[in-house]
Formats: structure tokens, C-alpha cells, sequence
């Protein structure tokens, strides 16, 4: 295929036409474009000379929203995690629709750039599809927004028994994940449905099926934040199963970097025995300090009031908070 084959393929997939090669510098000219009309025109006679390229209005960040069909969004975003995984499904499905419903600019952005997330953004780290739309959530909105959305879903991703869609092959054990790393996820869910292997189709399925629910979840929190919906009740059949609690057992939440750390706090006696992480929505790696010290720490000292782990300030912050909000429910 020649050059220009391959640039005319790139821009019938971004949908810009071919007059807009001098402005994207796709020509392959180093010269800037304007230059470039030059020389052509003074090759040529005056009555042949190339039109002059407009330039496209590029719209400010933030990108203009589109309601966003939940359904549509949810099968594409499924059937696109068999082509490229979990990142390419949440965004190539949003980005159908943003190029459908809305146009340029997000018709120069290719879906193919969010492959490398399909395993996950690092060894074992943030969990694609919540890397995807993390991208298009901070497309569309300011920062101070797309970071309360994000935070949102991250909170809903950690606190929710998925896969809810699940077309195919329905896993019987659906989970909720502990963190929004991959790792913890995927691995949380292979443990409770006696999966070995990544391959078999029962962790494929229930990984499309949480791509689909992680695109639909997104397109509501926008279509919420943009006024194009209500917010909708929360689900039953999403929601997970309330934790059955012993007497010296109690459950607290504290605000952490990436959103709500939830913990439970064993008591013996007046005494803090074990406390447990059960859901956060921190960075792996950076959070690891905090996580594998801070509660250590708590009952060595027998007391919140203990130091933070270096470089992991806001999660250290984040568990010590829930440890007290699981004390303050302690009865004297």
C-alpha cells in the first residue's frame, strides 16, 4: 500500500477529508503548510492552482457531550472486548457514539490507541476499561469534574457484584473487587469461580461483561452530569450482598487519593485485633506502602496516631480515617 493509500485509509477512519492533510501535517512534508501551497502553486499555472486549505475549527477543551445511548454503548462496548480487551472496549464504544452524535474532533481520535491498555495499565495495575474511561470522561469534562466522575466510578467499580451483562456465558459467582487494579479483580473473581487459566471463556466472558458495564456505567454518570438523565436508583440486582458482621466486628470508610478505602476492624475486647482492606480505589504500587504498614502500625500502637507511609500520604490518611470511623462504632 503507498503512503498516500495508507493516509487516505487514516483519514476515512477519522472522517477529515483530504484537504485537511496540510493542516495535520499527514503529507509527510516538513515544510509547514502553508509553504508547501506555495511551492505547488508556483509550480503550476495560476488557473490550476491548489484551493486554499481552511483551517478546522478545533473546539476548546472541554469536548462537546452527546447523550449517550446506555444500550447500544453496553453491546458495543461487550462486542468490541473480543477485538482489542477491556480499555478498547469502553472507549471504542463511546467513541462510536461521540463520532456519530457530535463529529470532529473526536472523529481524529482512533479507538486503536487504547490497546495497550488491555491488560490493564501496568503489572497488575488500573483495570483498563477504568483506564478508557478515565480518557473520555476527561474528553468531556473540566478537571475538577472529570476527577469527582472518575472517583465515582471508581467507587461504584469497587463496591459492585459484576459482570451484570452477560450475554453469552453467565458466571455464576459475579464479585466485587477489592480495588480497581486488574490484578485484584480479575483474580478475586478466577478464586471464587475456580478459574485457572486467563483463556477459558468463563473469565473472557466475565471480562467483556465488565467492560460493557463500565461503558454503560460511564455514559450515565455523563449523561447525569450533562443533564441528559436523571440519576437512576441504585440497582438490586448490582448492588452486593450486605457483609454479615460479628459482634467485635465494624466496618469503616475514610477518603483515600482514588476515592472511598473501606476497612473492617476486628476488636478483642478493648483491644484492636486485625483490620482488614476490603475495598479502595488507590493506584497499585503507590498505594502499597500504606496498605501493607499503616494497619500493621494501627495495632502495634494500639492507636490511630501512628506516622504515614512515605510517598503514599493520602492513602496512609485514607485507612487511618476508616480505622476511626470503625472505632467511633464500637460500643463502650
Amino acid at each position: 500500500m503507498s503512503k498516500f493509500e495508507s493516509r487516505r485509509t487514516f483519514l476515512k477512519k477519522t472522517g477529515l477529508s483530504l484537504s485537511g492533510l496540510a493542516f495535520l501535517s499527514l503529507a509527510g512534508c516538513s515544510q509547514p503548510a502553508s509553504s508547501a501551497s506555495s511551492v505547488a502553486a508556483s509550480s503550476q499555472p495560476a488557473a490550476e492552482a491548489e484551493p486554499v486549505v481552511t483551517e478546522p475549527e478545533i473546539p476548546a477543551h472541554p469536548y462537546p457531550s452527546c447523550e449517550f445511548d446506555l444500550d447500544r454503548v453496553e453491546q458495543l462496548a461487550y462486542e468490541s472486548f473480543y477485538q482489542n480487551g477491556c480499555c478498547f472496549a469502553v472507549t471504542n464504544a463511546m467513541l462510536t457514539e461521540l463520532k456519530e452524535k457530535v463529529g470532529f474532533p473526536y472523529t481524529a481520535i482512533p479507538s486503536e490507541m487504547f490497546v495497550n491498555g488491555k491488560t490493564g495499565y501496568g503489572a497488575g495495575s488500573l483495570c483498563g476499561s477504568l483506564g478508557g474511561a478515565a480518557a473520555i470522561i476527561g474528553l468531556m469534562c473540566t478537571p475538577e469534574d472529570a476527577s469527582a466522575i472518575t472517583k465515582e466510578l471508581f467507587n461504584w467499580y469497587t463496591s459492585t457484584n459484576l459482570p451484570i451483562y452477560q450475554p453469552e456465558i453467565t458466571a455464576e459467582t459475579p464479585t466485587v473487587a477489592k480495588s480497581v487494579n486488574c490484578n485484584d479483580s480479575v483474580t478475586i473473581f478466577m478464586d471464587a469461580a475456580g478459574i485457572a487459566e486467563m483463556s477459558d471463556p468463563r473469565r473472557l466472558a466475565r471480562c467483556g461483561g465488565v467492560s460493557a458495564d463500565v461503558a454503560k456505567k460511564t455514559a450515565e454518570l455523563l449523561n447525569v452530569h450533562f443533564g441528559y438523565m436523571e440519576a437512576p436508583a441504585e440497582s438490586a440486582e448490582a448492588a452486593p450482598a450486605e457483609e454479615t458482621l460479628a459482634d467485635n466486628e465494624y466496618i469503616g470508610e475514610g477518603e483515600g487519593f482514588g476515592g472511598t478505602i473501606k476497612v473492617k476492624v476486628t476488636m478483642d475486647g478493648d483491644k484492636i485485633s486485625k483490620i482488614e482492606v476490603l475495598s479502595h480505589g488507590e493506584t497499585a504500587g503507590v498505594s502499597d506502602p500504606a496498605f501493607e504498614t499503616i494497619p500493621d502500625a494501627i495495632i502495634a500502637a494500639q492507636s490511630t496516631d501512628v506516622d504515614a507511609a512515605a510517598g503514599a500520604t493520602f492513602s496512609s490518611s485514607g485507612i487511618i480515617e476508616a480505622v476511626n470511623d470503625a472505632l467511633s462504632k464500637v460500643k463502650g
